[in-house]
């Protein structure tokens, strides 16, 4: 069946987006036959918490949790580049913009929130898996977006507490035009006494989300 829909997904730091492809081909893929999943491989950079090991990385992380003046710029601006490259290689190839979503899970959750919050392009909307939106970027962030976003987030995470998934969450509410009036509501979505992971009940609001969105 030929795509009509796009999901990139951006993996954390570390990991390999063969693990996650298996976790969808599962999970979510069976449910959406007509949605192609993209995840991209971060590449390899020295990562200052790992004592400057080469590992899959989209930006330098110092600590965890990531102090707010962490800023790896240029390696943000040239992952942001790659993920937008991959957003306007679906568009050239006829997928609307608006059936195109970013999803990603913590360091990959940040990155597609930079995206996406930047982008001139009106996507589906984003999913944040236990993700955080980098206070020295935000400054790049001057509207809110045009679709929606469900943030998802454990309560007993401790690399990426919480209350970052909160102070994001607030931060794009009081972005202006960030009303709901346009169809843009950030929904948040706990789950009680998962650490930095995801869970069963986390994949079923991921896919009621896309469902709900792939409808409209």
């Amino acid at each position: 069946m030929p795509h009509r829909a796009t999901v990139i997904f951006a993996h954390g730091m570390g990991q390999s987006n063969a693990t996650w492809q298996m976790a969808f081909a599962k999970a979510l893929a069976p449910q959406f036959p007509s949605v192609q999943w993209l995840l991209p491989q971060a590449p390899l950079r020295r990562v200052s918490i790992n004592q400057g090991m080469l590992r899959p990385s989209w930006f330098d992380i110092w600590r965890l949790p990531p102090h707010p003046s962490e800023y790896d710029e240029q390696a943000i601006t040239e992952s942001i580049s790659d993920i937008e490259d991959l957003i306007l290689n679906q568009i050239h190839s006829g997928i609307e913009a608006k059936r195109i979503f970013l999803m990603g899970f913590s360091q990959g959750a940040a990155l597609s929130l930079c995206v996406g919050l930047t982008t001139l392009n009106e996507l589906g909307g984003i999913i944040s898996m236990s993700g955080w939106l980098p206070p020295a970027y935000r400054s790049h962030i001057t509207l809110g977006p045009s679709f929606p976003i469900l943030w998802c987030h454990g309560t007993d995470d401790r690399e990426i507490p919480i209350s970052y998934g909160r102070d994001a969450v607030e931060f794009i509410k009081a972005l202006p035009g960030s009303d709901g009036s346009r169809g843009n509501a950030v929904v948040i979505r706990t789950y009680s006494g998962l650490k930095h992971a995801i869970n069963d009940a986390e994949l079923a609001d991921i896919a009621a989300f896309l469902g709900a969105q792939l409808q409209s």
